[in-house]
């Protein structure tokens, strides 16, 4: 179903018209006085399809997701093949998929959600119509992993499941509308500035873990996962990190940063120019995602130090470096994992191949236009918080340096591809980890239908939640400091203080005012709750 609501299920009424009537639309076109006849066709569509419009004929096989801002043709196209002419420079990925493994999501979206609906508590303020669309390029697609359980790299060890010869005889009472409540609702937390400030925890947090891992009145764990734009190492080596300063084990089955879904795009690209990370630990992220060849600028340096001519290359970045005579190695795509570490050189090398004949390092094409090689970001924030006390520069503004840079040399306006919030295709992989989650810690298979998303950046948490149809806390403890809601991007849930303020209100709307968030079981229970691993009483 493809489905379009005001003025822009106008447009795609005036589409649908134009696109399944060619022979009338073309012959209408050059009767005199044409230009008032498709006037009256255009008010025509409008009156009769004011709303909304529905092309049932969209073959199942379709992996694109329908989309507001993408017109989808419901001609079923061979597999291979494509049923439009889609240039290299207009799709930065490859039309021909060589593996089922990924989904490919829409780049491009609507400014304002259509998805209203879903949220089931107030909502949508009139500042809603200053939300912007999706910075990515238009025409693109985002590919996501197909099923996170069996694609995700690196996973760690699965997180113990109920102890039911403790709790099996406590929980035979337990309201059964609760524990269906507390299964029909979620989480998705950012991390800095809602969890962390950098490496040191934010109080409340470690009794948001508590309460959401199992102590509190029916001993159940209530879904959630971490949705960071942070990066920059492999989800095991970060998830240990965040387990050990929250004191609280988290599971790499529900955890996605920036680049997670990143990890698609192996089926796609073999040789690629990973930047940005501490050292050399993007390499062993992209290589975790099944990339095979995988070159950070540092190999490039060790190659030929003059690319770099204000670079200080160690002699530990020398031993750890992987240099290779890349006058012979043609580059597929450019993916920027995180925050560079050395801009001049991640900069230079980055312009080097974008402006390169078929992405060859030391070659200049003729027209670079005309072929631009694709290039990836895993996230678009411009600052976020750590424990200084302003917010610090981020890769939003890394990209929006590299696309002024791109314009002064060759006029045109780079083409790429942004993942990460407030993007659409990581909130659908959110969904596929949530429904993957609940199968881990319930065996249930669904997708709960509150989902509340809390976050401290209205820029990309809060507005990423509220189109997508989640329900969104803003808290004060990140980017945001406001008395009231942010003006442009409300959270529609409500602004608290702290994290733990946000929760206990959910839980409590959901599961009612007088659900109790401590678990009132004996001593061993509470021990093997708070204690001894994420459980939780059913399962």
């Amino acid at each position: 179903m493809y489905k379009s609501h005001g003025s822009q299920g106008y447009l795609d009424s005036w589409f649908f018209f134009t696109h399944y009537h060619p022979p009338l639309f073309s012959t209408l076109s050059f009767l005199p006085k044409a230009g008032l006849f498709l006037a009256y066709i255009h008010i025509y569509i409008y009156i009769r399809y004011p709303t909304s419009i529905q092309i049932s004929s969209i073959p199942a096989n379709m992996s694109l997701i329908p989309d507001t801002d993408l017109m989808l043709s419901s001609k079923e196209v061979p597999k291979g093949e494509s049923n439009q002419k889609k240039d290299y420079k207009d799709i930065p990925i490859p039309s021909n998929l060589q593996s089922g493994n990924a989904i490919e999501v829409p780049a491009s979206r609507s400014s304002i959600s259509d998805a209203g609906h879903l949220i089931h508590n107030l909502s949508i303020s009139p500042s809603m119509k200053f939300r912007r669309a999706s910075r990515n390029s238009f025409g693109t697609s985002l590919p996501i992993p197909r099923s996170p359980r069996a694609s995700r790299a690196s996973l760690g060890p699965d997180v113990p499941g109920a102890l039911r010869d403790i709790l099996a005889s406590q929980v035979q009472d337990l309201s059964k509308e609760k524990v269906k409540a507390a299964k029909n609702m979620a989480f998705a937390f950012d991390i800095d500035g809602v969890l962390l400030h950098g490496d040191k925890i934010i109080p409340e947090s470690r009794r948001v873990m508590e309460l959401l891992n199992g102590d509190n009145e029916l001993g159940i764990k209530i879904p959630y996962i971490l949705l960071t734009n942070g990066g920059g190492k492999t989800e095991v080596d970060r998830v240990e990190q965040i387990s050990r300063i929250l004191g609280s084990p988290i599971s790499t089955a529900q955890f996605i940063q920036s680049h997670t879904p990143m990890q698609a795009l192996a089926e796609y690209y073999e040789t690629v120019l990973v930047v940005g990370g501490e050292g050399f630990t993007t390499r062993a992220a992209a290589e975790a995602y099944g990339f095979k060849n995988v070159v950070v600028p540092k190999d490039i340096v060790a190659w030929d130090p003059s690319i770099s001519p204000w670079r200080n290359f160690t002699e530990e970045d020398r031993k750890q470096a992987r240099p290779q005579d890349f006058d012979n190695v043609t580059f597929d795509a450019i993916l920027v994992f995180a925050d560079s570490r050395d801009y001049a050189t991640d900069f230079q090398i980055i312009m080097d191949l974008l402006l390169s004949e078929n992405g060859r390092l030391r070659t200049k094409a003729k027209d670079p236009l005309a072929k631009q090689m694709p290039i990836y970001f895993s996230q678009g924030d411009i600052i976020f918080q750590t424990d200084h006390k302003l917010p610090r520069m981020t890769q939003g503004l890394f990209r929006m340096a590299l696309e002024t840079m791109y314009k002064s040399l060759t006029g045109g306006d780079l083409e790429r591809v942004v993942y990460g919030k407030p993007e659409l295709a990581t909130y659908k992989y959110a969904d596929e980890v949530i429904m993957s989650w609940m199968k881990e810690i319930h065996n249930e298979h669904i997708l709960p239908e509150n989902i509340y998303m809390i976050g401290d950046n209205p820029a990309s948490d809060i507005i990423g939640g509220n189109m997508y149809g989640w329900n969104t806390c803003l808290v004060r403890t990140g980017v945001f400091k406001g008395k009231g809601n942010d003006e442009n991007s409300p959270a529609n849930f409500g602004v608290f203080d702290t994290v733990l303020d946000a929760v206990q209100a959910t839980v409590r709307k959901e599961l009612g005012h007088e659900f109790k968030l401590r678990w009132s079981g004996n001593e061993k229970v509470k021990s093997a709750l708070n204690g001894e691993g994420n459980v939780s009483a059913i399962e």
